[in-house]
């Protein structure tokens, strides 16, 4: 996930056109402007990547898959279905698991997987002209894993599922990745950026001011880019809507199961078809060049050690990694224990799943949108608006938690359903745009690329460390689905002291004098 770093305060001695072409090409190559048309393809990319394919419905079919071809552990294995009001387990990977223990430990595993593989390939978005391509292969192996649930629609084939399952949690992830990597150039070269750079380059503005009028032109685009995606996604969910009308979706449950591949590869085409103008209409701009002594498969791990190690240096933004990594667990990992209990609660109705999603996708626009009007209005800090948002994610896990001695809350009724999926927009949501700006904040910009992909990693590896412990504290609970939540809480909890110790000031002043040091050893060139 990128964004571009805010510029040092003071740093008199290297001016904004320099500081620039430490991320652009050669000094000898002109400066490309983002274009109107090029932003807009941006934007439209985001309404086919919506997750609708692999975080929302092929979650729900694999979970609803486990639940048909499960069976109730109070009598003898595969005697008795799974129902609403009992227990529901299959025997996986050694033991006899809770289905939603299963999800989780899965999901888990997708995660780690990730990790791996944005490890080897995730650096080479910084390197050469890679990136275009890796987003366009990603995007189209995503595509074919959505059309391949048309294959898997009887519970016998809920085995196919688990591989759909993590590949589609892949491909999705990976191929965001790689699209939110050309942010930083998108935001940098947009022509009033350039011009209050020039201004400041000309001693007409003062670098201080550049730099707050610069992180509001992230934010704009970011949170802009959030509720393009979001109107484009209540489109595809209405006409969704009608699809499983024509199916017929609530007759049975064999078309109800149906029903969910059915929506995966539609959501899978209209991907396809809003990536196509990203895919022509992106200026292939240069990144860096490929250190000496490092190849295409290694530099990766040498990004990450490197990153790591400078970031011991920079102690304002080695606290907000700390608290990146613990937050970025506690929402991800929450969202997928609430996930499991909103199928079951629903019983995998995917009419109901997609009303669902519709609710949530208008108020997340909403709430994505009401945010930025309001920091925009008061010249809010971005740390500001981070703490206000963390907040209302531990206020989600003590809703959860108050579940697990009893079945009036938690989780538990279609109404609370209904209101986590508007809670959810307008009050969480805006995490996404928030969490990945604020590290913009506290990054030295000439090894923007670096720390950037350190993040990227540790939420990565962040990400699956809270489902494998939560299906374990499933499993050692007796199968309360709301136990993982005292784990969620405790953890966010711990991690919101690490965000207030984060200094913004301080760690500009420590990004400059970094900056300053690094220079002289010219330990970034850019690629011809």
């Amino acid at each position: 996930m990128s964004e571009k770093e805010k510029v040092a305060a003071d740093v008199e001695r290297v001016s904004v056109p320099d500081r620039a072409s430490l991320e652009d090409s050669s000094s000898t190559t002109p400066r490309r402007s983002t274009t109107r048309i090029e932003l807009w393809a941006f934007y439209v990319y985001y309404i086919g990547n919506n997750g609708l394919s692999g975080f929302n419905f092929g979650p729900s079919q694999f979970q609803n898959l486990l639940f048909l071809a499960g069976y109730d552990p109070s009598k003898p294995p595969f005697t008795a279905p799974c129902g609403a009001d009992t227990d529901c387990v299959l025997p996986y990977l050694g033991s006899v698991r809770d289905v939603n223990s299963i999800v989780l430990l899965t999901n888990g595993i997708s995660f780690a997987l990730q990790a791996a593989v944005l490890l080897i390939v995730g650096a080479w978005a910084d390197y050469g002209r890679w990136r275009p391509n890796i987003t366009i292969f990603f995007t189209i192996l995503a595509v074919g894993v959505s059309f391949a649930w048309l294959g898997v629609e009887d519970p016998s084939k809920w085995r196919a599922g688990v591989a759909l399952y993590i590949l589609g949690l892949i491909t999705y992830q990976c191929a965001l990745t790689f699209w939110t990597a050309a942010f930083p150039g998108l935001a940098r070269d947009l022509p009033k950026v350039q011009e209050s750079a020039e201004k400041v380059d000309a001693g007409e503005k003062t670098a201080d001011e550049h730099a707050a009028y610069e992180s509001m032109e992230r934010n704009r685009i970011s949170n802009i880019s959030f509720a393009v995606c979001s109107a484009g996604e209540i489109v595809v969910l209405a006409i969704m809507v009608g699809i499983l009308k024509g199916l017929k979706s609530d007759a049975s449950t064999e078309n109800n199961t149906k029903a969910f591949s059915a929506l995966i590869a539609f959501s899978g085409g209209v991907w396809l078809l809003c990536a196509l103008p990203w895919f022509f209409l992106e200026q292939r701009r240069p990144g860096l060049a490929l250190p000496r002594g490092a190849s295409m498969l290694t530099i990766g791990f040498k990004q990450t050690v490197v990153a790591f190690r400078e970031c011991l240096r920079l102690k304002q933004t080695f606290l907000y990694l700390i608290f990146y990594f613990l937050m970025g667990d506690v929402l991800n990992t929450t969202v997928t224990v609430i996930g499991t209990l909103q199928n079951s609660v629903v019983s995998y109705s995917t009419l109901q799943l997609t009303l669902l999603l519709i609710v949530g996708i208008v108020t997340q626009g909403l709430g994505i949108y009401l945010f930025w009007l309001v920091q925009k209005r008061f010249q809010i800090p971005t740390k500001t608006m981070l703490c206000f948002n963390v907040f209302w994610i531990l206020v989600l896990t003590i809703w959860g938690l108050i579940g697990i001695h009893t079945n009036k809350f938690g989780f538990k009724h279609v109404w609370e359903i209904w209101l986590y999926q508007a809670y959810y927009g307008l009050m969480v949501c805006p995490w996404y745009a928030y969490s990945q700006t604020m590290i913009s904040e506290v990054s030295p910009l000439p090894q923007m690329f670096l720390f950037f992909a350190l993040f990227s990693v540790v939420g990565k590896t962040s990400a699956f460390i809270g489902p494998l412990v939560s299906s374990a504290i499933i499993t050692a609970s007796g199968n309360n689905d709301n136990y993982p939540f005292v784990f969620l809480f405790t953890l966010g909890a711990v991690s919101t002291v690490f965000l207030y110790l984060v200094d913004v000031e301080k760690s500009r002043k420590e990004c400059e004098e970094f900056v300053q040091a690094e220079a002289k050893r010219e330990a970034f060139a850019d690629a011809p």
